[in-house]
């Protein structure tokens, strides 16, 4: 955003305005003991030009690498008009209201993103976004153990991401509910339903069903969505929003679909930015719309049969629900919802879809140029989307520090997270990859390994 300085006569005129005489004296209310002097520390003031000079130098120290790394925060191409408007000062100032005719087009821009989110997820509803794909997950568990009345644990299997797992036991820990983790086929990477009739004996609330999974593996969603109801229990789809333009959405796994539907927004047009501001989404069918949390928008008409936006089923502890409140959120990531929106509405159906369709075709075309280097192998058999675990030859730490030494960032080291795997890595490939891209990490990676 540009920085535009006052000018002095604009602070002056300012200052009149409100009966000051200096900037200083806005604060004299500070005892003078407690005002600094001048800030010896800080360097002098430098022109625009000097500014851009600066930053780029500091920027170039950093180096640029090419990104093979996913992991649920990926690298996709970004059209120049999504932040263009969304940092117009309509936007990027506004906050979610508490008044629904506050701001009217904040609020139909929130209607358009659960319109398309909803249709996305193939869900009945969607609330207007969580704070990201892990308390999302969180959440979704809450929810299912409030509607379930009767049990109070969750299934959640292995191939999770580790790190919302970790969340979702922080956050339900001490609400005594139990999180249940279930192992995975080390052969193709998979939950199998068969497992399940053999090792699930005891209620439960919900299974959590990732699609794709941590490792880039499709589950069989429909066979676990049917064993979940079979069992009594909710089916909480865990999903990568961009997958869903290829693959079944979760409101049609199954005979009867997913119960609630979650996972992290970033794929729609929001930065990888070192690790966030990301938001989470939450979808789920009407019967349970009740107990979702967070804010609904709804579409009305007045008495003079005029269009509006309003919040209803805002089900949070400032408003009248207080103690028997569904969720302590208090806002919604509203600046990245904005972006996701205005993302999904220049991309199109037609423009995700290729964009999900080129990134697994740039991650199978990877693994299959990896695959022929001696002693790199993928480790799971099952069909991917836009991920794959591959092991190497070598220690992956010291593989990946070799790599970044020739601007290769090549995947994600799991040994912390599954060390019985042994040297494997997690590569993913987007569509912001071209063929040269793909050979030049093979053939680095042939070097280091040689």
């Amino acid at each position: 955003m540009p920085f535009i300085p006052h000018t002095e006569e604009d602070v002056a005129e300012m200052l009149a305005s409100i009966g000051a005489k200096t900037i200083e004296e806005l604060f004299d209310e500070i005892p003078k003991e407690l005002v600094s002097d001048q800030l010896t520390g800080v360097p002098p003031g430098l022109s625009e030009m000097e500014i851009a000079r600066l930053m780029m130098e500091r920027a170039t120290k950093d180096g640029f690498y090419q990104n093979f790394i996913g992991a649920g925060a990926y690298e996709h191409h970004i059209p120049a008009a999504v932040w263009q408007i969304t940092t117009r000062g309509e936007f990027y100032s506004s906050y979610t209201p508490y008044q629904a005719e506050a701001s009217q087009g904040t609020l139909q821009l929130l209607y358009e993103y659960q319109s398309m989110m909803a249709s996305l997820t193939g869900m009945d509803v969607s609330n207007a976004s969580m704070y990201d794909g892990a308390t999302a997950l969180a959440e979704a568990a809450l929810m299912a153990v409030r509607s379930h009345k009767t049990s109070p644990r969750i299934l959640i299997p292995q191939t999770v991401h580790p790190v919302y797992r970790q969340v979702v036991r922080a956050i339900v820990s001490n609400q005594n509910i139990e999180v249940v983790e279930l192992p995975f086929c080390t052969e193709c990477g998979q939950i199998l339903p068969e497992s399940l009739e053999n090792s699930v004996h005891e209620e439960f609330a919900a299974l959590v069903i990732p699609q794709p999974n941590f490792f880039g593996v499709l589950e069989q969603v429909d066979a676990l969505t049917d064993w979940a109801h079979s069992r009594n229990a909710f089916a909480i789809g865990m999903v990568n929003p961009t997958a869903l333009a290829l693959l079944t959405p979760p409101g049609e796994w199954g005979n009867k679909g997913a119960d609630i539907a979650v996972g992290e927004g970033q794929p729609l047009g929001i930065p990888l930015s070192s690790g966030g501001p990301y938001f989470g989404f939450m979808a789920c069918k009407n019967e349970l719309v009740r107990q979702m949390p967070g804010r609904i928008i709804g579409r009305t008409t007045d008495l003079d049969n005029k269009e509006g936006f309003v919040l209803t089923l805002q089900a949070r502890e400032q408003h009248i629900r207080r103690s028997k409140a569904t969720s302590n959120i208090c806002t919604n990531q509203g600046l990245m919802v904005t972006a996701a929106t205005i993302y999904m509405s220049l991309v199109g159906p037609e423009g995700l879809r290729r964009v999900a369709a080129q990134s697994h075709a740039n991650t199978l075309e990877l693994v299959d140029q990896l695959e022929k280097i001696k002693g790199v192998k993928r480790v799971f058999s099952g069909p991917i989307f836009h991920e794959a675990t591959l092991t190497l030859p070598a220690p992956v730490a010291e593989v990946l520090s070799k790599l970044k030494q020739k601007g290769i960032l090549a995947g994600l080291n799991l040994q912390e997270h599954y060390p019985e795997m042994g040297n494997a890595l997690l590569v993913c490939a987007t569509e912001t990859k071209t063929a040269d891209d793909l050979h030049n990490y093979a053939e680095a990676l042939k070097q280091v390994l040689s």
